[in-house]
């Protein structure tokens, strides 16, 4: 049968499956950039330009789609990344497949689904008579799974620019969107001792792999779960044999803080570490890689406007805060910010990744009436 409703699923989830069966890791750039040339050709015959930004040190290219309309005044910032944390292959894994409400796939619920949903609504915006107030600019982004370091000045400058962005990043628990997330640091400690013979001339050496048993008893004091501060010492290396005293040893930590405050203080304890061993010097490097987005009244007000719309629409649209970074982290501090408008599912990182096809229709007319009504 036809249907004249713009937003069926049946077809949006074809475009998705398009966009998903390009497989597209952060560290395959020619695949980042083979999707980026599929999502181009959407905006063909659109009344909108594609500005690609070529990709560099090893990332895939950058795409800027700028509607033809309200360009000289600031519009909204659609923020979306073409990335995925899955290796080459894992389609094999994780094909394509529906079961149920739910459509597998590598990078489906994180995130080509939501910005699917995105470009998506951006035609339908295209295809009505009248434009909307604002004028849309959408960014879609090689190397946000690795903290974005091609891409973030791209991303404050535009943000800047903008009155409003939405982040299609995945919906949370149920179709939550996220208004707060934590801000993230990431760090790496370099310990350097004395080596000898384990064996015959152990009081000659200096252990750096003892020195880093210090250390990581320091860095796990500092976690404080009652405010939201998390400190993990996730990678270790050091020593080259058992019969050797260790002159080296190395570890790398992800810092999650909900405040600025908490970013200041936390982040000035790991760079201070000092070493308890004499003969033994511990060496930090790292800083906060993206700052916490704190809901400010500008993005409080921006998530109200958006509840008005969601239960004119049909659903509850409830907010939450997560641990996670995202590139709205970048863009909060400054600017109204509302991520988390991606399809809802589960599964993001895994193996059994999915996003919920009955997402789909709400979650993309909501995205729609924003293009619509924001002003």
């Amino acid at each position: 049968m036809t249907t004249n409703n713009p937003f069926d699923p049946a077809p949006i989830l074809e475009g998705i499956r398009h966009w998903v069966e390009i497989e597209s890791p952060t560290e395959a750039p020619e695949q980042v950039n083979k999707l980026a040339d599929l999502v181009a050709e959407g905006y063909r015959g659109l009344p909108a330009t594609v500005e690609r930004i070529a990709g560099h040190f090893g990332c895939g290219d950058h795409l800027v789609a700028r509607s033809s309309w309200g360009q000289d005044a600031p519009g909204i910032l659609v923020l979306s990344h073409l990335d995925t944390v899955h290796p080459l292959g894992f389609i094999e894994r994780l094909p394509f497949r529906i079961e149920g409400d739910s459509a597998f796939g590598p990078g489906i619920y994180d995130m080509k689904g939501g910005a699917y949903l995105a470009y998506h609504a951006f035609r339908q915006v295209c295809a009505d008579s009248a434009r909307p107030p604002l004028g849309i600019t959408q960014l879609y982004v090689s190397d946000e799974e690795i903290g974005s370091p091609t891409s973030r000045a791209l991303i404050e400058a535009e943000g800047r620019k903008a009155k409003y962005v939405l982040v299609t990043e995945p919906a949370r628990d149920g179709g939550k969107i996220v208004t707060g997330r934590k801000g993230v640091g990431r760090f790496e400690v370099f310990i350097k001792g004395v080596p000898s013979h384990a064996g015959t001339r152990p009081e000659d050496g200096r252990s750096a792999i003892r020195e880093l048993g210090n250390v990581i008893q320091t860095l796990e004091a500092m976690n404080d779960l009652a405010r939201g501060i998390t400190v993990n010492v996730g990678v270790v290396r050091g020593g080259t044999r058992p019969n050797v005293i260790a002159e080296e040893a190395y570890a790398e930590v992800d810092l999650r803080v909900p405040t600025m405050s908490d970013a200041d203080e936390l982040a000035s304890r790991i760079l201070n570490l000092k070493s308890r061993t004499e003969g033994v010097s511990v060496r930090v490097i790292g800083e906060l890689n993206r700052p916490p987005y704190e809901k400010s009244n500008a993005g409080a007000a921006l998530y109200e406007h958006a509840r008005t719309i969601a239960a004119e629409i049909g659903f509850d649209l409830v907010d939450t805060s997560t641990g996670g970074g995202s590139d709205g982290n970048f863009t909060a501090p400054h600017t109204a910010t509302l991520d988390g408008l991606g399809v809802d599912g589960q599964g993001a990182h895994t193996h059994y990744e999915q996003m919920y096809i009955s997402s789909i229709e709400p979650r993309a007319r909501l995205l729609y009436r924003l293009y619509q009504t924001l002003r």
